[in-house]
């Protein structure tokens, strides 16, 4: 018998700073992630002092979206305010655990993220100690978080999403036949990359705008500022969402533009025929029996939107899907539209952003004591 103790767990500072700290998790190679081996655990270096117990009983796994990471540390704030120890999770190819891969967020199947979803929770209930545990996530992470609950009940005690990706923002048209001929794509040629008609119009648009723009401020015409030479950001309107709320762009929030771009990292049509494979499992019904908050905006808005008025809207996906599909989740859903809210919550302007935090926290207060 080996009485050797397993060696302390390699945590090194985060790119957040102190108290950040990040755990290189090693996860067996797919051909659902081609190239990728590891993801990344981020949390508190005092979620569990030395020689005691975790500071706090119940936790949070936060699960990003994607062309996404976790940076939003007021979102962590808000948890460890209401008792709830923080942990992000860096899902394999994506994020932190996504640099230097060749095409960061390129999973083919989501479910390829159980082993690394495991591993966190053994860590956060066996390792740490923690009783109660939350998944939290936004977006396409939602979605895996779904299914993850799905294919094992029990694990969690309770979800909350934050505009999770039910479905295709798109009509009933794009969502059978699109869908029926990505999927063909992707068995043909499954690097292509796949456009989102309304968004690449938006970005011809803004394109050509901005050549008019040029054209006129040469001719005395006033109609752009002008900028030092390789200072131009671009316009806006080459990725609405991204660039009405970076401040690079004059939004009001800041992350780094090399693990969240702008534009986003490519769409291919592999991830894409995945994702609406799981997404026809949400449309079937997952019969979740654990609790579910479902948060998301009260409105959507277009691609060809100003950027103030895409500060103020789910710009990436349909709420009026959101809704509709979260009657398909389980038998305890609750949905909460927050106004003026944006596809990331957490990124709304402070009004919203703090509403979205209130009513996260207090639903889990209600529900979990």
């Amino acid at each position: 018998m080996n009485d050797t103790p397993s060696p302390e767990p390699r945590l090194t500072t985060d790119l957040l700073g102190e108290p950040w700290v990040a755990r290189r998790l090693e996860v067996t190679e797919s051909p659902a992630a081609p190239g990728a081996d590891h993801a990344v655990l981020v949390h508190q270096r005092g979620a569990v002092p030395a020689g005691h117990g975790p500071r706090h009983r119940r936790a949070v796994l936060y699960l990003h979206g994607r062309n996404d990471y976790f940076f939003q540390t007021w979102l962590a704030e808000a948890f460890l305010d209401a008792g709830y120890e923080f942990y992000a999770m860096e899902l394999r190819a994506c994020g932190r655990a996504g640099a230097g891969h060749p095409s960061p967020h390129d999973v083919r199947d989501l479910r390829v993220h159980h082993e690394e979803i495991a591993a966190c929770l053994d860590i956060i209930r066996l390792e740490h100690g923690h009783e109660q545990v939350v998944l939290n996530a936004h977006s396409t992470g939602g979605l895996s978080a779904l299914i993850w609950a799905k294919d094992h009940p029990g694990t969690v005690d309770a979800i909350t999403l934050n505009s999770p990706w039910l479905d295709l923002n798109s009509s009933a048209l794009m969502r059978s036949y699109g869908s029926a001929y990505v999927d063909l794509v992707s068995r043909i040629a499954p690097d292509r990359v796949i456009e989102d008609p309304e968004e690449a119009k938006a970005m011809r648009a803004a394109v050509a705008a901005q050549q008019v723009g040029v054209r006129g401020h040469a001719h005395g015409g006033g109609l752009v500022a002008s900028s030092p030479a390789g200072t131009d950001p671009g316009p806006v309107g080459l990725d609405l969402y991204a660039r009405s709320l970076h401040e690079r762009w004059g939004g009001p929030w800041s992350w780094d533009l090399a693990l969240k771009p702008s534009p986003a990292f490519p769409v291919c049509a592999a991830f894409l025929a995945g994702i609406r494979r799981l997404q026809r499992e949400v449309h079937h019904g997952l019969g979740l029996e654990v609790p579910v908050l479902v948060c998301c905006s009260t409105r959507s808005c277009s691609h060809a939107a100003t950027a103030e008025e895409a500060r103020h809207a789910d710009v990436v996906l349909s709420v009026r899907q959101i809704v509709s599909r979260s009657a398909h989740l389980g038998t305890d859903v609750t949905v909460v539209q927050i106004p003026d809210g944006v596809h990331d919550l957490a990124l709304s302007l402070p009004p919203a952003c703090q509403e979205y935090l209130a009513v996260l926290t207090g639903w889990l207060d209600a529900r979990l004591g």
